[in-house]
């Protein structure tokens, strides 16, 4: 059934064929690494001119994803079977803690060796103090 339809803003009419599926959202495509490593072996057999053309239309690949497969297995990235998860590597829980109450231990201790250093040369000062004035032990000042 064809049916006629108002545009929301212009007012202009769309024509609408049933036979025709709009699909939502596109999801992108991804590729296995044996399916990366199976395709880049069949491209390097391929010497005549139109092969590797050829298996790109087959597959349904572009030569931007041979490019990229070719420069990961150049750095080694497809010798495993498994896939790398991207971004930083999760920490175990219980070593999370552990580094978290270091750190924190760290800082406290850096914090009370600053705080004992202060308190040294505080004592520094009242013994030159005390040598300049030449104090007795009843609390008098001597004169020089």
């Amino acid at each position: 059934m064809t049916g006629v339809f108002t545009g929301p803003s212009l007012g202009e009419e769309i024509q609408m064929d049933e036979g025709v599926e709009v699909v939502a959202k596109a999801t992108r495509r991804r590729f296995s690494t044996p399916y990366k490593r199976r395709v880049l072996a069949e491209a390097a057999r391929c010497t005549k001119p139109g092969e590797l053309g050829a298996l790109l239309r087959r597959e349904g690949l572009y030569s931007s994803h041979l490019a990229a497969w070719r420069a990961a297995q150049a750095r080694g990235e497809l010798a495993g079977g498994t896939r790398r998860r991207r971004g930083p590597q999760p920490k175990p829980p219980a070593a999370a803690a552990d580094v978290k109450r270091m750190l924190q231990l760290e800082r406290e201790n850096r914090r009370l060796r600053a705080r004992a250093e202060r308190a040294e040369a505080l004592v520094e000062v009242q013994k030159k103090l005390s040598a300049l004035l030449h104090m007795s032990d009843d609390g008098s000042i001597e004169a020089r």
